[in-house]
């Protein structure tokens, strides 16, 4: 199991919760409160790992390395008695939450330090609580929530006050010591408490790139030596890392030396340490409250098939293990990038639109528009509409007269030859507009053959690097792009690309869902608020961005 399967155990559960909300049909306000404090739970999970170690550990550029990013401002010191979080958000950006208030501030991830520094926010006369740094990262999106607390030790006391009080909050500690200066007194505080409270702690010790290989060692055993005075023999394990060598082999793209770095072997433990209690405590936990909740109700083949159903989910949450392999690399790589919208219907709706700005003003003032405008019976509904919202009346009634004069003198010649004898199950052909003479019906087929064209010329030109920066295509236009793409090889990288970004899209969906159902959109990411506008994009093509498969 990783973090991507770990959620969508979660979502299966959501969907067992909507199951369940429907067997209880009348007598669902009975347990309608529990079930909806199961969602709370799914909704609000999430990992909080706590950063902590005193000033200049660079507790900072460890919280980077891991998170794949250089967008954590380092080397500001000393720090405000401010808690730094990092949450999941697309796009970047910081949330200021102020003490005493409600209300909250929006700034950029470059004007943090004037929040969160002694410099620029001195003794934090500006009342900061939190500043939440929200970054598209994919760990984060998987439910891990990073918290940078001050550093220990300064001469600024609230900051070791300020960590100290945050410490309860923790799921898990990472205590960030370093080679110069292994251990000291603050962090073997933070240590005690977090053995008193039985927490999961990871001791990294940071900067062995400044160190001999004879130096790590001793200095690594001098470090065991104070865990087992605090935990005793069943310490925690110690790693040895250089946060900026793995900045670098993130940058890089440089495996061995993300390796080299430590890096991997830390991340791994914490992706290992999250799965393993998740699935222990979290997820078998909703299983049995889920379980509990259906026993209430009245006996029924549906209520068993359920229960049935439950019990398999909760078996096969026990047997599920890790697949071999490094699954905490794959967990922690970057967020594909927020998915845009079509780019062959933005570029058919420009064109459209473009040619519909043109075309009102020459219908206003040129006669012969006019004249043939009336000859092939006006535009489409569609289009009608959106050229009545552009066009002023005045417009309307110079440019449109003739068309309606002309459909005046159509009804009069029906009906003086009208007769009796006919059916008239279909309209006459005088009353109906066809695409084929909506002149901007042939400005977008035309915008659209374009489009197709130049994105697949792009592809075939630039091969995988190309696909990696595609939009998600709808559904229509993916069924025009894929029968030009000749090669096999590209083909499959652009089917792949546009099935992870649908993958993702639905993830959102179902996040955004279940935080309904919990009464928690409050929760809901930028890109979770979206979800549904982008999935009916994704399925009909944006608003006049799609057209017909009639043409060709």
């Amino acid at each position: 199991m990783d973090l991507k399967e770990y959620e969508k155990i979660k979502f299966e559960l959501a969907e067992q919760l909507r199951t369940l909300e429907r067997l209880a049909g009348q007598g669902r306000a009975t347990i309608d409160d529990q079930i909806r404090a199961l969602f709370a739970k799914l909704a609000e999970d999430r990992f909080n790992l706590v950063v902590v170690g005193r000033f200049n550990r660079g507790k900072t550029s460890l919280m980077n390395a891991l998170l794949g990013t250089d967008r954590l401002p380092t080397g500001i010191l000393p720090l405000t008695s401010v808690i730094t979080t990092v949450a999941y958000g697309n796009p970047e950006r910081v949330l200021i939450r102020y003490e005493g208030r409600r209300t909250e501030s929006e700034v950029s991830l470059s004007d943090l330090p004037d929040y969160i520094t002694q410099q620029r926010n001195p003794g934090n006369v500006r009342r900061v609580k939190v500043a939440e740094v929200q970054l598209p990262q994919e760990i984060l999106r998987r439910g891990f929530h990073f918290v940078d607390t001050p550093g220990l030790g300064s001469h600024i006391a609230e900051n070791t006050q300020t960590t100290e009080r945050f410490l309860p909050q923790a799921d898990a500690f990472v205590v960030v010591t370093s080679y110069e200066s292994p251990v000291s007194e603050e962090e073997l505080a933070v240590l005690r408490a977090a053995s008193a409270s039985f927490r999961r702690v990871f001791v990294v010790l940071n900067k062995h790139d400044t160190v001999s290989d004879g130096e790590r060692e001793s200095v690594q055993l001098y470090v065991r030596e104070h865990l087992r005075e605090v935990f005793g023999d069943d310490g925690p394990a110690v790693y040895s890392v250089s946060a900026l060598d793995g900045i670098e082999a993130r940058r890089s793209g440089d495996v061995a030396g993300l390796g080299a770095s430590g890096i991997s072997a830390l991340e791994s433990a914490l992706t290992d340490f999250m799965i393993d209690e998740k699935r222990t405590v979290f997820l078998l936990g909703m299983c049995e409250r889920i379980t509990d909740l259906a026993a209430s109700l009245p006996d029924g083949p549906q209520l068993g098939a359920f229960l049935e159903s439950v019990s398999t989910k909760e078996a096969q949450i026990r047997k599920s293990n890790r697949r071999p392999g490094n699954l905490a690399l794959v967990s922690f790589q970057p967020a594909l990038r927020r998915p845009d919208y079509c780019e062959i219907c933005r570029k058919i709706q420009t064109a459209t639109f473009e040619r519909l700005a043109s075309f009102q003003h020459e219908l206003a003032t040129s006669l012969e528009v006019q004249k043939q405008y009336a000859q092939q019976r006006g535009l489409c509904r569609m289009h009608m509409r959106q050229y009545a919202s552009l066009a002023s009346p005045h417009d309307v009634c110079v440019g449109s007269a003739p068309l309606i004069e002309g459909f005046s003198a159509d009804l009069a010649e029906l009906a003086r030859t009208i007769d009796r004898s006919d059916d008239r199950k279909s309209p006459p052909a005088c009353l109906s507009v066809s695409r084929d003479h909506c002149t901007l019906c042939l400005s977008a087929a035309h915008a659209e053959m374009q489009a197709v064209s130049t994105l697949v010329h792009d592809l075939v030109g630039g091969g995988d690097g190309a696909v990696k920066h595609l939009s998600l295509i709808c559904i229509p236009h993916i069924a025009r792009v894929l029968p030009a793409l000749r090669e096999e090889r590209l083909a499959q990288a652009f089917l792949v690309h546009e099935a992870a970004l649908l993958d993702r899209l639905a993830e959102d969906m179902r996040r955004y869902a279940t935080k309904h159902d919990a009464i928690r959109r409050y929760l809901a990411s930028q890109e979770e608020q979206d979800a549904s506008e982008t999935a009916l994009a994704v399925l009909a093509g944006l608003p006049n961005g799609h057209v017909s498969d009639g043409w060709s």
